[in-house]
């Protein structure tokens, strides 16, 4: 069962930077953040609701809430950091470069976690590591710090806050209805946000994004939270080291719908990047 739900949130992530990077045309990355995770709360809510969850939140432990309000916080910090790489990328190579978070999320499940080793579970993360670099390529790695190229650097620290995000969701489930989970995290994640579109003044800019916009950043925000409903699902009756990697199968998925509805250019890199990142999700599903 944890495989397939997580198979369904692969699917609806795949769709979220597509609609995203259709949606944030012309609209700063932090203010587009920000309107997607109030759609995301208030399917969050409407889940709980529907479920009859919500009068749990009053007897959840200390420790589980703490740890599922930090899996909220890194999962804004990694958000912010992702759709500021989407703003000035191409989708096709930040989006699996933030997917590698699989990697690092392996290593802290075996390291903190306790979860075993498996060989193939290595070796499909290890493809995932050299599938993300092919796509990056040789000549725009050299150039990650400069200019046009800073969105790899937003991209890659989008990942380790991913990672984070699972492993700290991961401890602070435990007994916690995974919807009730996604709620709470998503109310830090509301806050966070907003928090920074305050701060840096972007509010001002709601009355300029066009009906087009709107529409697909809420359509973003709809297919995030469907993706989250189902991983957060997967994620309290598996293993993370299972789970995640699963997830990460939106990442082929995303680089055809880049190439076909946003017209982005087909290279060498991209390809051949896309087939050993398939590889290394395939040995970590099976």
């Amino acid at each position: 069962m944890s495989v397939t739900l997580a198979l369904f949130a692969a699917f609806f992530a795949s769709l979220t930077g597509i609609l995203a990077k259709i949606g944030m045309e012309n609209v700063n990355s932090n203010l587009a953040t920000a309107i997607r995770t109030v759609i995301v709360l208030i399917m969050a809510f409407l889940i709980v609701l529907i479920t009859g969850q919500l009068y749990s939140i009053t007897v959840i432990s200390t420790k589980a809430l703490i740890f599922i309000l930090l899996s909220g916080v890194s999962t804004g910090i990694s958000w912010l950091f992702f759709f500021r790489a989407l703003a000035t990328g191409d989708a096709s190579k930040v989006i699996p470069i933030d997917k590698s978070s699989v990697v690092l999320t392996i290593i802290l499940s075996v390291v903190i976690l306790g979860e075993q080793a498996v060989p193939h579970i290595m070796v499909g993360g290890g493809l995932i590591a050299v599938g993300t670099f092919v796509l990056i390529g040789k000549n725009e790695e050299k150039k990650r710090f400069t200019g046009s190229q800073t969105y790899i650097t937003y991209a890659i620290l989008a990942a380790v806050f991913a990672a984070l995000t699972a492993i700290l969701a991961k401890v602070g489930i435990g007994d916690v209805d995974s919807n009730v989970a996604t709620l709470l995290r998503t109310i830090v994640i509301l806050l966070f946000s907003w928090a920074i579109v305050f701060f840096k003044g972007n509010h001002k800019e709601i009355k300029e994004i066009t009906s087009k916009g709107y529409l697909f950043l809420i359509l973003s925000g709809v297919a995030t939270g469907l993706s989250w409903l189902c991983y957060f699902a997967a994620l309290a009756i598996g293993k993370v080291s299972v789970v995640a990697p699963i997830d990460k199968a939106s990442v082929v998925m995303t680089m055809i719908l880049s190439f076909v509805i946003l017209k982005e250019k087909v290279t060498k890199h991209k390809v051949i990047g896309g087939i050993v990142i398939t590889l290394g999700t395939i040995l970590l599903i099976f």
